[in-house]
């Protein structure tokens, strides 16, 4: 019988309150945060099922003092709000009707019913609260050990259930696989375009949480063999997931976070309009649509210093454009954005009339000041003096 590591978050004083409300013998943590404890991985969310309705879950908690929120009710997940981080309780549930992006379900009481309809045998494993013995259905626990990713059941019918799981298994595979499962990733293949009909927020979700990996590449150049990111990304071609491959090798020797954002841009083609498409076709925030299409402008034949980038661009778009084009982003690491000292009304009291003039001598100081490397005041004065001098 195994039995899930008295891990931190198993000892919270806040989710023994939860598992007091609710009862003991009604819920069990499920999900990431079992399979990561045996893993001996850091631990971000507590998910938990319970044989109450969500409506007994909301009682339960509400005369216990623990504030909830209906966050999914819907589909009978309440979340509690507890001191050291929110925690999901859903429902034990059993699937009734599919259409491959949302499912009909009915409450039920069977904790090997819930876990049937769950899709990965490592993300369906059970720890009793209390006991923190480990209920596993379909043999996650042998599957974890061995890095194996497998579909409950038959990978077909995981997948009609909810097309997202094709990109689920990849990005899983990807984290905890060691051993591909040909009969999945045929079944991956053969299902593709039914990532077509899945809302770009849930693709762009799940790509992000691909790409934020330590190494996507290899995982993205198999999903372009098999037909999946063509479903999702056409624009990653063959050259393009090599520029991912170099790019992560240049982040590893830069010491930077891998970024999914910067990711994104390095399989697409460095021209600003396709990266402008992409980010309108997964609804990206205005904030990342921005970002993604400055980086979409690299070049590795780019004239303009590191510096230089980050003063006109930000320093986001900087480090994007010279890990993309291979580069170094030493020169930008903890260097502080200089402000161009000069302003308009200085160069109108010199005689220059409010207007485009104005601008003009302004632009041309502000070109030359960058282009030698942001010197300081005095050296900006004598470079207004000699605009002067040829009005």
């Amino acid at each position: 019988m195994s039995q899930l590591p008295a891990a931190p978050w198993t000892q919270r004083a806040d989710l023994a309150a939860l598992v007091a409300a609710l009862g003991h013998d009604k819920l069990r943590w499920v999900g990431g945060a079992v399979r990561d404890t045996l893993l001996g991985a850091d631990v971000r969310d507590v998910d938990a099922a319970t044989m109450l309705t969500p409506q007994e879950v909301i009682a339960a908690c509400t005369k216990a003092g623990i504030k909830t929120a209906p966050t999914g009710i819907d589909h009978g997940t309440i979340t509690a709000v507890l001191d050291d981080g929110p925690v999901e309780v859903t429902t034990l549930r059993k699937d009734v009707e599919t259409d491959g992006r949302h499912a009909k379900v009915e409450y039920s009481t069977e904790w090997q019913e819930d876990a049937s309809r769950r899709d990965f045998t490592i993300n369906a494993l059970y720890a009793d609260p209390v006991s923190l013995i480990i209920s596993d259905y379909f043999g996650g626990l042998e599957d974890l050990e061995a890095g194996r990713v497998q579909f409950i059941g038959d990978a077909r019918q995981r997948i009609r259930e909810d097309y997202l799981r094709i990109l689920r298994y990849f990005r899983f595979q990807t984290r905890f696989g060691s051993k591909l499962d040909p009969q999945a990733e045929e079944a991956c293949s053969e299902l593709a375009e039914g990532l077509r009909g899945l809302s770009r927020e849930r693709v762009a979700m799940e790509l992000s949480s691909l790409l934020g990996l330590p190494d996507p590449a290899e995982t993205a150049a198999r999903m372009r063999e098999l037909g999946v990111l063509g479903e999702v990304l056409p624009e990653a071609t063959p050259k393009e997931i090599g520029s991912l491959a170099k790019l992560v090798a240049n982040e590893l020797a830069n010491g930077i976070e891998p970024d999914p954002l910067r990711r994104l841009a390095a399989l697409l083609p460095p021209i600003r309009a396709v990266a402008e498409s992409v980010a309108v076709r997964l609804r990206l925030s205005r904030k990342k649509r921005e970002r993604l299409a400055c980086a979409s402008e690299r070049s590795p034949h780019d004239k303009e210093s590191p510096q230089a980038l980050a003063y006109r661009h930000g320093r986001a778009c900087a480090i994007d454009r010279l890990l993309l084009s291979g580069a170094s982003v030493d020169t930008i690491s903890g260097w502080e954005i200089p402000r161009f000292p000069l302003k308009g009304g200085e160069i109108v009291a010199r005689g220059i009339s409010a207007g485009p003039e104005v601008a003009t001598i302004l632009r041309q100081i502000e070109d030359r000041w960058v282009a030698e490397g942001f010197p300081d005041r005095a050296v900006v004065d004598r470079f207004l003096n000699d605009e002067m001098l040829h009005r």
